[in-house]
């Protein structure tokens, strides 16, 4: 019934449990947990239950929740209040990527220690995946994987699975390799259960084994393990050698972070912001854009100064003038984000670009006529004057075009010269839009300026 409890009511038995010293009620409670749960109790604790608290968890659930969680301190802190032969063991236990992550942001004497605690071949493995670059298919890479080779038969195969599952970070493949670890198949588990247990693996293996080299981007090896729907992606080197795989909740982190990152750009806001961020500091990150856009938006009101006189002769254009603005603004940013959207989930070529710039121009077109023809109404009905409500009707049509493009092809041109096409961000696309928009509505304003008095 423990899965009933809320947070709260969870924290309050783990308090109970360890000041009436139940260990073997405590045990039995966290053995029904998730290392994630277990992870919110340890935070929540207060200070005195901590280290006993974790004396009561295995060395494989400390290992998972410590690589579980995203605050590297509290990680640091957990480790630190180990026995040394704890500290050790569970070091050991964790997956290799998720321990490189956490050795790389830890100080290099931290660091240093850590890895004087482990055995010496898991911390020589894990020392080798922090020399691949960050954001790497070999950064993220673990070397916990099950090999066989072509001629061993399906329930040799089975067995060796058996063997290894506890060490496995995935059993869903087992991947086939030759005299010089070069990597020449792939069964699933599937596969296996299904043969005949006398039959070869050559037998039973396919072949064609998509994989990626240690330096591909992780938003590339990402892209490709969504492509295929896999679980896990062998990790080889420009020789083909196995060196280890990327399993799929690495690769989902992989997408959320990018995602983020990407939001991040999109809003102009810089680095990541959270709630827990100090305000200096999120004021820090976000003042540069915020100048820079800034800066910009000062030829808006160049733009107003310089077609004063138009303004002050047909005073009803300043009433259409934040409407125009922010629809340029808007149909520019839901291209920026349809696009973003779309470089980060293929590699377009030639063809579908061109093909997507003509898609959103005919778009624009569609939109500009149905709302410049609304506008035109009731700028006509609002105001009296036909011509003002073409001059309004007109520039909200040429504005929407202007801006559909802007938002379309700045982040694709960003994309050719290998830019981030997020740092096409909304705030910057808004705002040369605007400049646009003005420019665009005062000069056909004044084209119309003696049909307007």
């Amino acid at each position: 019934m423990h899965h009933l409890l809320s947070d709260e009511q969870l924290l309050l038995t783990v308090v109970k449990l360890l000041k009436e010293n139940k260990k073997l009620e405590l045990e039995h409670l966290l053995d029904e947990l998730q290392p994630y749960d277990i992870s919110k109790i340890y935070t929540n604790l207060p200070q005195k239950f901590k280290t006993r608290f974790l004396f009561h968890l295995n060395n494989h659930t400390l290992a998972d929740v410590i690589q579980g969680m995203e605050d590297v301190d509290l990680q640091y802190e957990i480790l630190n209040k180990l026995t040394i032969d704890k500290k050790g063991e569970v070091l050991n236990l964790m997956d290799n990527d998720d321990l490189a992550s956490l050795l790389h942001d830890l100080p290099a004497e931290k660091a240093h220690a850590l890895l004087k605690e482990m055995k010496h071949e898991e911390s020589t493995i894990v020392q080798h995946i922090m020399k691949y670059p960050e954001e790497t298919a070999g950064r993220l890479m673990t070397n916990r994987f099950v090999w066989i080779r072509n001629y061993y038969t399906v329930s040799e195969a089975v067995e060796k699975l058996k063997n290894f599952a506890e060490y496995a970070e995935t059993i869903n493949y087992l991947y086939v390799v030759d005299e010089n670890r070069r990597l020449v198949g792939v069964v699933s588990y599937r596969d296996l259960l299904l043969a005949e247990s006398n039959q070869k693996i050559k037998d039973v293996m396919y072949e064609r084994v998509i994989s990626v080299l240690a330096f591909t981007d992780q938003e590339e090896a990402a892209r490709i393990l969504e492509r295929y729907d896999f679980l896990a992606l062998p990790v080889v080197d420009e020789n083909n050698v196995l060196l280890g795989i990327v399993t799929f909740d690495d690769m989902l982190d992989v997408i959320i972070k990018e995602a983020d990152e990407d939001i991040e750009k999109l809003s102009a806001s810089g680095k990541s912001i959270d709630f827990d961020t100090k305000a200096s500091v999120a004021a820090r990150r976000r003042l540069p854009w915020l100048v820079l856009l800034l800066i910009i938006g000062i030829f808006s009101g160049g733009i107003i100064s310089y077609f004063e006189d138009t303004l002050n002769v047909v005073v009803a254009l300043a009433f259409f003038m934040p409407m125009i603005t922010a629809m340029t603004g808007n149909t520019g940013t839901q291209s920026l984000a349809l696009v973003v959207r779309g470089l980060a989930g293929q590699e377009p070529d030639r063809k579908a670009i061109v093909k997507l710039i003509i898609r959103e121009f005919f778009v624009s077109l569609i939109i500009g006529v149905v709302l410049g023809i609304i506008i035109t109404l009731i700028a006509f009905i609002w105001q009296g004057n036909m011509y003002l409500g073409l001059v309004v009707g007109l520039s909200l049509f040429s504005a929407i075009i202007i801006g559909t493009l802007s938002g379309t092809v700045i982040p694709l041109i960003l994309y050719r010269f290998k830019i981030d096409p997020a740092i096409a961000s909304g705030p910057l696309i808004t705002t040369l839009n605007d400049i646009f928009s003005l420019l665009m509505y005062f000069s056909i304003a004044t084209a119309f300026l003696n049909k307007l008095l």
